[in-house]
């Protein structure tokens, strides 16, 4: 297995609406707006937004998520609209084993955008990157039992619902919270979901 650090990945992931890249230095203001129009929406479900950020806040979260893409720890991706460049969420690969390869991915929209597709398209054009760039052998999404917004993105691209695990975190309320896992461990299992 080659050192994680000596994985080459694109400056950019491009899909037909979207430009998917790494935050960096700068990002955090347009992180900041995005996540406070949205606050109320992501606050019961991600554990990152238990209280309000600052842009100062958000713009640590940006050159700290690039330090994390760079060493390839983690490889979050901040979402923005071709068109005109506007923020529309946030996504990438987390809990990621180099080994298997295996691979978590997690994602955002900010309240605006929610209903035009950009999750799904967002989802659909990571894995079919992770599979083909590097042979991912697992893709998986986790969604709070309750959160059916979230659970309907790998519902539609074709991922298999494993299982629930109950009370697998504390909620932003502090009350346990029961956790889907959805997988897919081939791009033949994919439904194509281009706009």
């Amino acid at each position: 297995m080659t050192s994680a650090l000596l994985v080459e990945l694109p400056e950019q992931i491009v899909s037909a609406r979207l430009v998917m890249r790494a935050p960096r230095a700068g990002d955090g203001p347009a992180i900041n707006r995005a996540v406070v129009e949205s606050f109320a929406e992501l606050h019961p479900w991600m554990p990152w937004a238990r209280t309000l950020p600052s842009i100062t806040e958000s713009e640590e979260f940006a050159r700290d998520a690039q330090v994390k893409f760079l060493q390839r720890e983690e490889l979050p991706l901040l979402l923005f609209r071709a068109a005109d460049g506007e923020l529309v969420g946030a996504s990438g690969m987390h809990h990621i084993d180099w080994t298997v390869p295996r691979f978590e991915i997690g994602y955002w929209c900010r309240t605006s955008c929610v209903g035009s597709g950009y999750t799904s398209e967002a989802v659909a054009a990571l894995c079919r990157f992770l599979f083909v760039a590097f042979g991912a052998k697992r893709v998986e999404v986790r969604t709070d039992e309750r959160n059916e917004r979230s659970a309907r993105v790998p519902e539609r691209l074709g991922f298999r619902l494993e299982g629930t695990l109950r009370h697998d975190a504390l909620g932003n309320d502090g009350a346990p919270r029961n956790t889907r896992v959805y997988s897919v461990v081939s791009i033949d299992e994919l439904c194509d979901e281009r706009p």
